[in-house]
């Protein structure tokens, strides 16, 4: 069992490659994390073509949703992008939040940072900043957020429980989250859990769907509702990389299930000591 800094140092190792990967190829995989899908296709992510503010430069293809469709953000708020990577939900909610507005992008992979700055320097964006940090300790200050965004990020954290006091915490009363993740309803085949490339492609580093929406609410959030749900479909030659075919046959008749869902939760306006949300 790897420790949290070892998953850590994986992902960014991970997400350094793809960084450098042509985008066509992380569209081909399990959110980027390798060529192990011949159909040429994200099996995940939902398209961003049609939004306000998208350009295709710094979309790398690793979501698992739109959160920034669903994120209520109006013009003049302060928007934060949890694992921002090349900027793209961060250039969509500025086309949301306007001039008046800022936008603001972390990450804790200091290549992805850099892709992102060059991403925001060609476009003349002085209103969008990307910080280089780790989203279990945010690099701001507290109660100055109104909105926090974040896209098939929080799977790949061990701590998912500090990430909900950080947002918590950054947020102002009142504010709010959309947030799109990998869950999981039942238990996912000990091969798929132990496979270190299915981790850092969103997959095994999965929680159970009602454990995660219970650390919303025990991390002080009200408002709790699944703004949008799909199931996610795993091509077999993804998954015969890790099952054997009595496996495999098991595991697609068994219960389980992966989905990817967007979740909207609230800050309390004002909050009571005890709850989780001060």
């Amino acid at each position: 069992m790897k420790t949290d800094k070892e998953l850590k140092d994986l992902v960014k190792q991970k997400y350094s490659e793809i960084a450098l990967q042509d985008q066509s190829e992380n569209r081909a995989s399990c959110c980027g994390a390798g060529g192990c899908s011949t159909e040429v296709y994200n099996i995940m992510s939902d398209s961003y073509e049609t939004m306000e503010g998208y350009n295709p430069e710094a979309d790398l293809g690793l979501g698992c949703g739109l959160p920034t469709a669903f994120a209520l953000i109006n013009e003049g708020d302060t928007v934060l992008d949890l694992g921002s990577g090349a900027g793209n939900d961060c250039f969509v909610a500025r086309a949301q939040t306007g001039e008046k507005g800022k936008v603001i992008g972390v990450d804790f992979t200091p290549i992805m940072i850099e892709k992102a700055r060059e991403n925001a320097e060609k476009r003349g964006f002085n209103n969008v900043e990307f910080r280089l940090g780790d989203i279990e300790k945010l690099p701001l200050t507290s109660n100055v957020v109104d909105v926090v965004v974040s896209n098939c990020v929080l799977n790949l954290v061990p701590n998912k429980k500090k990430v909900f006091q950080e947002i918590v915490r950054v947020l102002k009363p009142g504010g709010h989250f959309s947030i799109s993740d990998v869950v999981l309803v039942g238990d996912l085949p000990t091969e798929i859990m132990q496979q270190a490339e299915m981790y850092a492609g969103c997959v095994s580093g999965a929680i159970q769907k009602d454990t995660y929406l219970d650390l919303i609410a025990e991390s002080g959030f009200v408002d709790i509702k699944i703004q949008k749900e799909k199931s996610i479909l795993i091509p077999d030659d993804i998954l015969k990389n890790y099952l054997d075919e009595e496996s495999l046959a098991t595991f697609k008749n068994s219960n389980t299930g992966i989905f990817s869902i967007t979740v909207f939760a609230r800050k309390p306006a004002k909050c009571i000591p005890g709850n989780g949300c001060c």
